[in-house]
């Protein structure tokens, strides 16, 4: 049986992630969120939606990225 490679839970409905050439099984989507998913570089969150990028660097939002000094980047048009 496939076993989650965040938690070791021993599972019949695990699922596979394919990213970056490689393979990797969860057995839910928050360990798959756990070890996939970028870390705001501001608040270390987790990004699980749009998240924002700026040179490689990625905020959970416009207000983390300013934080941060990366004035360019806004949360919507003005």
């Amino acid at each position: 049986m496939p076993v989650c490679e965040v938690c070791d839970n021993d599972y019949p409905h695990t699922f596979e992630v394919r990213a970056a050439g490689q393979v990797h099984v969860f057995d839910c989507l928050e360990c798959a969120a756990h070890r996939m998913a970028p870390t705001c570089e501001n608040c270390g969150c987790r990004i699980l939606g749009h998240g924002m990028e700026s040179e490689g660097h990625y905020y959970c939002c416009a207000h983390c990225a300013r934080a941060q000094g990366r004035t360019e980047l806004a949360d919507s048009a003005p």
